[in-house]
Formats: structure tokens, C-alpha cells, sequence
């Protein structure tokens, strides 16, 4: 029998002992699709947040707002000496009435809050666009730190400090799923080994036949490391069908929403989910394989008593 007849006849083995042993077989699968959906659901949300991170990077800008009711060259004397400083490509001019109106458009619902009001209550700010704005040379900081000092500032606010911060959440999110995807694969494998130990017990007498008129180690073993195999590649197409399924569901309801621009602006490329069901498969094989490693001990002990 060649090497590939010997696979064919291991897989239609493997399927027969699935087929037969369905209940106990789904344990496994579902196990190993709850580690992969978890582990494939914290790679799809930061990997989605880095793709906003690196987007939001390019637009950065830093915003310096005045004081509340400063008259109208005196906020354009300070933005021509903003435009002259290092590493500054452009100065917007936002007056306290353009910030009001901007305020509105972004939230409708709380327009009531800054409508009516006898004075501005939005103090007119200057947009800073950096040259460069994925980076802050030492003479730009040093210039808008001293800024902050200035009696006619209220605030500087940068956007990269927050987006700084971002990148922690995304890098502890991403560490934080990595750790809670290994413990539940290292579950979902000794689950695995579980039904495949279970699964050779069962067929201990086709074992011992097997191996009495001289099967050899791999054809023996063989089937049941094709089991544990095809229930982890079940579960990792499973895992990757769920997470479509719930990425599809936030753009069906709503495509436009932050939630979803955030969280499922793309799914996994081709390569990671390929990766995601192959992490499956190979889970199942490592099961397989650990569940059955002292197995020919244990036969070879208990054959003297058989004789």
C-alpha cells in the first residue's frame, strides 16, 4: 500500500470513527472552536484598531485652543506665529463660531447644549499640521511646549499622545488574547487527546489483532491522528466561520457606525484566517499524537497476561 492510499484509508477511517461517535467528537470540535474564535476574535479587533491607528497617524494634527473671546487679529497675529515655527507645514484659523457649528454637526444631540448661549461658548482654536505628522522632531516639542506656557493658550492638545496611549490598549488587548487563546488551545488539545484515547480504547481488540499479524506502528496509529487532525480542522473552519458571521452582522446592521469602522472595517486576510484553520488542524494532530504516545507501552505490558 503506498503512502497515499494509506492517508485515503486513515481519513475514510477517521470520518467513520466521527460519524459513529458524533457526541463525544462535537466536545472536541466546539472546544477548539471556542479557543480559536477567541484568540481569531482579539487578532481581528486590533488588528482592525492598528489599521485606525496607522490611518489616524497620517491626519494628526495638533490643536492649540485660546482663550474664550479673543478678538479676531489677535488670533490671526498668533497663528502667523505659529506657521513660522519648526516643523510646521500649515496653520488653520478656527474661530469660536465655526467651533460652535462644528460642534453641532458632530453632535446633533446635544446642539441645545451650546444653542442660544449669549456668548461663544467655545473658545476659537488653532489646527497645527506638522510636516511630519507621524513624528515629533525635538524643536517642534520644545515649541509647542513652550506654548503651553503662554497666557493666551488655554490648551495644546496633540493628537499623537492619545494615539500613543491607543497603541498601549491595542498592544495589552493583543497580549491579553494571545495568553487567553493559548490556555484555551492547550484545553481544546487535551480534549482532543481525551477523545482520541477514548476513542483507541474502544478499539483496543482491533489493536491487538492489528499489531499480532504485524501492522506496523504508523498504519495502526494512523487513523486516529487523522481523527484528531480532521476535528481540529473542523473546528478552526468553524471558529472562522463565526467570525465572519458576527463581522457581517456589524456591517449588515451598521456599516457606518464607529463600532464597526473600528472593529470590522476588514476581515482576516486569506493568509490568517489560512493560518487560523491550520492552528486548528495542527492542534488536533498534537492531541492525537500526545493522547496516544504510551500506547504501545501499555499494549506491550498487557500482552503477557493475555497469553
Amino acid at each position: 500500500m503506498s503512502f497515499l492510499q494509506a492517508l485515503r484509508a486513515f481519513f475514510r477511517e477517521a470520518a467513520i470513527n466521527l460519524a459513529r461517535g458524533w457526541k463525544v467528537s462535537l466536545v472536541a470540535v466546539l472546544t477548539i472552536t471556542l479557543s480559536l474564535f477567541v484568540g481569531g476574535a482579539f487578532l481581528l479587533v486590533s488588528g482592525n484598531l492598528l489599521a485606525s491607528v496607522e490611518r489616524w497617524r497620517g491626519e494628526m494634527r495638533v490643536v492649540v485652543y485660546l482663550q474664550p473671546g479673543m478678538a479676531e487679529d489677535r488670533v490671526e497675529a498668533l497663528a502667523g506665529e505659529l506657521r513660522r515655527g519648526p516643523g510646521i507645514a500649515g496653520v488653520e484659523t478656527v474661530s469660536a463660531v465655526a467651533a460652535r457649528e462644528r460642534f453641532q454637526e458632530a453632535f446633533p444631540s446635544l446642539s441645545d447644549l451650546v444653542e442660544g448661549m449669549g456668548d461663544e461658548p467655545l473658545p476659537p482654536s488653532l489646527e497645527v499640521t506638522p510636516a511630519d505628522p507621524a513624528h515629533r522632531p525635538p524643536e517642534l516639542r520644545a515649541f509647542l511646549d513652550s506654548w503651553r506656557r503662554r497666557p493666551e493658550v488655554s490648551m495644546v492638545d496633540d493628537d499623537r499622545e492619545w494615539l500613543g496611549q491607543l497603541e498601549n490598549v491595542v498592544a495589552l488587548l493583543r497580549a491579553v488574547g494571545l495568553a487567553l487563546g493559548v490556555g484555551l488551545l492547550v484545553a481544546a488539545i487535551f480534549t482532543i487527546g481525551s477523545v482520541i484515547r477514548l476513542t483507541a480504547y474502544l478499539h483496543s481488540d482491533e489493536i491487538s489483532i492489528l499489531r499480532l499479524v504485524g501492522a506496523t506502528e504508523f498504519y495502526i496509529r494512523g487513523p486516529f491522528y487523522a481523527e484528531g487532525f480532521l476535528q481540529g480542522l473542523l473546528g478552526g473552519f468553524l471558529a472562522t466561520g463565526f467570525l465572519w458571521a458576527g463581522s457581517a452582522l456589524l456591517h449588515a446592521q451598521n456599516p457606518d457606525a464607529l463600532l464597526t469602522r473600528l472593529l470590522a472595517a476588514r476581515f482576516l486576510t486569506p493568509a490568517e484566517a489560512a493560518a487560523l484553520v491550520g492552528l486548528g488542524a495542527g492542534a488536533g494532530l498534537v492531541g492525537a499524537i500526545a493522547s496516544l504516545r504510551r500506547e504501545r507501552l501499555t499494549v506491550a505490558e498487557n500482552e503477557p497476561a493475555a497469553e
